[in-house]
């Protein structure tokens, strides 16, 4: 087996990174040449009105807006490249070019860039990490210059320069964006192989995003998972969670593909509402921390990510039976469940080729078997 061990605490034999997602599919690009003004007044975050150009986030905020994490996507350049980057557009110098998405509703997300964008909004809104943004590591004649005080000449030149952007559409298929994801992973990566999950919540931002990160913070499922995960695998449990339990029947590998149709499929909590996943996710993680503890989804020390996938949607299904866990017998889910993990048939399912249809199906039903009897 090959085990992919995300922050040593979660052990998945799905490198979803590798994964190959066979596709098939017709997509628009086409060149646009942007004047650096223009660029600056047209960019913003997905929570900005009026943005036409989305800056986005690798990483989520509650539906609330709330962040409970802090985290938006760090800016990783230093000072001396936004510097140098500064003096390059003043040089009158070529700079590489931008990669933009056309999103359905017309606005354009940053697909490759965003450290080059972001620098550029910094350098005219005048501040660099909290602090005025002057240059420093440039030519003489601009050391010490913020955008409202550079020469009238030089801040028209920097005005007119023009940075090219490439801007694809994805035409087929238009249920989800398959081909962007292939791009993004391409990319998008600056320096550090995205995570899956992380690509996801920038390319399929929207309401289910937000009501991810906001169940993510529930103190049950806090307990279960551990410490929070800064590349998102908690994040993405809870999401492969709803779209096994509501379309395991439906499954096929790749898992990350099947992740990504369902994401796209309802970011707009238009096929199970925010009210449908939380009177799911809540009853259930309490139910699991209470009965069975931190030791839940760990046959070993670490979380093994087709265990909880498999015991959260076979439990999800046993309350919905009933609708309720009160008359949940707590002695006899713990009894299920070590029942179930002495099972070799499904040990095999969440120890081998954890991605297959076949050890997806098994491991479901098994679980939905065992705890359909308490």
């Amino acid at each position: 087996m090959t085990e992919q061990k995300v922050e040593e605490e979660v052990v998945d034999d799905l490198d979803e990174v590798n994964e190959i997602i066979p596709s098939v599919f017709s997509i628009t690009s086409y060149g646009a040449d942007y004047p650096v003004d223009a660029l600056v007044k047209r960019m913003g975050d997905e929570g900005s009105s009026g943005t036409d150009i989305v800056i986005p986030r690798f990483n989520i905020e509650p539906e609330d807006g709330q962040s409970t994490s802090g985290f938006q996507r760090s800016f990783v350049w230093g000072k001396t490249q936004a510097d140098r980057f500064i003096e390059s557009l003043l040089l009158g110098l070529p700079v590489p070019g931008i990669f933009l998405v056309k999103e359905a509703n017309g606005k354009l997300l940053v697909l490759d860039g965003q450290q080059r964008l972001v620098t550029l909004m910094n350098f005219y809104g005048g501040v660099f990490r909290g602090v005025e943004f002057k240059l420093e590591n440039v030519q003489e004649r601009w050391r010490g210059k913020t955008y409202k005080t550079l020469d009238v000449n030089d801040r028209r030149r920097l005005d007119d320069s023009i940075i090219h952007a490439t801007i694809v559409r994805q035409d087929e298929p238009d249920e989800e964006q398959s081909s962007v994801y292939l791009i993004f992973e391409r990319l998008n990566s600056g320096g550090t192989i995205l995570q899956p999950q992380e690509i996801r919540v920038a390319l399929y931002h929207g309401k289910l995003a937000g009501l991810l990160s906001e169940l993510n913070e529930n103190p049950a499922w806090r307990s279960l998972y551990g410490k929070k995960s800064t590349r998102l695998k908690d994040i993405e449990l809870i999401l492969r969670f709803f779209a096994l339990y509501y379309y395991g029947n439906q499954y096929n590998r790749p898992m990350k593909g099947f992740l990504n149709r369902y994401m796209s499929a309802n970011k707009s909590l238009e096929r199970q509402t925010k009210e449908d996943l939380t009177q799911v996710f809540i009853p259930l993680v309490e139910l699991i921390s209470s009965a069975l503890g931190s030791r839940a989804f760990r046959p070993s020390r670490a979380l093994n990510a087709a265990v909880c996938d498999s015991v959260m949607v076979g439990l999800a299904k046993r309350l919905a039976r009933d609708g309720t866990c009160e008359h949940i017998d707590r002695v006899k889910l713990k009894a299920a469940y070590d029942g179930l993990l002495a099972d070799a048939a499904y040990r095999d399912s969440i120890t081998r080729a954890t991605a297959n249809e076949d050890s997806v199906s098994y491991r479901l039903s098994a679980a939905t078997t065992a705890f359909d009897r308490i």
